[in-house]
Formats: structure tokens, sequence, C-alpha cells
């Protein structure tokens, strides 16, 4: 019988719209080390669906579609989604994104949750959170630590 929901899938899966997907999938390759599992072409040149992984974590893109109102952010002017995905080693993939081209926002350092954090952003407009969980809190201890700051 067929898995109605396939194991690769059990969370909310990103689809990133972008203007230039073949030039997106090297980056995440080399950026991120991303796998590609699967590139659909399409007329043009273009990418009309690719799947990658970054550790566990799965992501969809294609090439923007107007017709469809698939835009990228390049076109919107920005984004309002960050994609978050933990690592083993966020310093390495830090240093191997921005070498790739990544525009570093926000560099690698503690946060209040326990996590060593960085914020990137790709040369197609995503916003990109890596991290490495460095520290367990529960429920009560994040709590706590986030009111001493100013958040």
């Amino acid at each position: 019988m067929t898995n109605p929901v396939p194991d690769e899938y059990k969370g909310g899966v990103p689809y990133l719209n972008v203007h230039d997907a073949r030039a997106a999938i090297d980056f995440y390759r080399n950026a991120f080390g991303a796998d590609v599992l699967i590139e659909i072409p399409r007329q043009g040149d273009k990418i009309a669906h690719a799947e990658l992984r970054i550790g566990s974590a799965v992501f969809m893109l294609r090439d923007e579609y107007p017709e469809y109102n698939f835009r990228s952010p390049r076109t919107l002017g920005g984004t309002p989604v960050n994609l978050m995905i933990f690592v083993p080693d966020v310093e390495v993939l830090a240093e191997q994104a921005a070498a790739a081209g990544a525009r570093v926002v926000r560099p690698v350092e503690m946060q209040f949750h326990g996590d060593l954090q960085t914020e990137l952003e790709d040369p197609f407009g995503h916003s990109w959170f890596f991290a490495t969980r460095i520290a367990e809190m529960n429920a009560r201890e994040l709590h706590d630590t986030a009111a001493t700051i100013d958040l």
C-alpha cells in the first residue's frame, strides 16, 4: 500500500521560487552541501521542479512562473520567510556558505535558547538560519532566559 504521507515529507516542506533555478541548485550544493534528489526541466532551459536535501531537511524549488504567481524574492523585493535548519557544525557551514557567495546577515553566535546560530541570505533573496544545538533547555528555562534579554 502506498504511504499517503511519505516519510521524507513529514513536516512542512519549503518550496522556493527563484529567478535562476540552475544557479540556485549549484549555490545550495556548494554553500550548504545540499544533495539534489530530483530535477525536472521545463521549456526555456528552466526548472519546473527540484528537490534538495541539507542533512535531513528537504526543500523544493523552481524557477519563477508568473503565470501561476510563483514569484521570487528578487521580483517581490524581499522575503517574509526565514528557513531554519539544524546542522552538526554551524561554524563550518557559515564559512563555506560565505565563501560560496552567501551574505552573512548575522554572524555565528550563541543565542539565549541554547543554539549557536547564524543568519545568511542566499544570492536569490532567501533568508536561512542555520544552528547547532549547544544546550538543551526546557520551556521554563527558555521562558526565564528570554525574560532577561531585550527581544
